[in-house]
């Protein structure tokens, strides 16, 4: 399963929702905070806790993959594994 912690409204947030939509990948979608540039407002304190006891930071977007056992921050991380995990030449 993969989850994405992400903003509404976050360009990096964007890019990695439009590639798991290219991709055609399902996942869950968690909104923890507003996006801004030291933060943002947080929505949901306990998705704000969740994100930062599975990373260890409160950054987005976040992306886990529980069946891979992996946890990316950074958007071109992120796009750059889905792409080699779940694309063309992925398993």
């Amino acid at each position: 399963m993969l989850e994405l912690y992400q903003a509404e409204g976050c360009p990096h947030s964007a890019d990695v929702r439009e590639t798991l939509t290219d991709l055609g990948i399902s996942y869950v979608n968690h909104n923890p905070r507003r996006p801004g540039n030291e933060g943002g407002d947080v929505l949901n304190e306990q998705t704000t806790e969740a994100m930062t006891n599975v990373g260890g930071e409160d950054s987005i977007p976040f992306l886990v993959d529980t069946d891979r056992e992996t946890t990316l921050y950074e958007s071109e991380a992120i796009v750059d594994y889905l792409e080699q995990q779940y694309g063309d030449g992925g398993d």
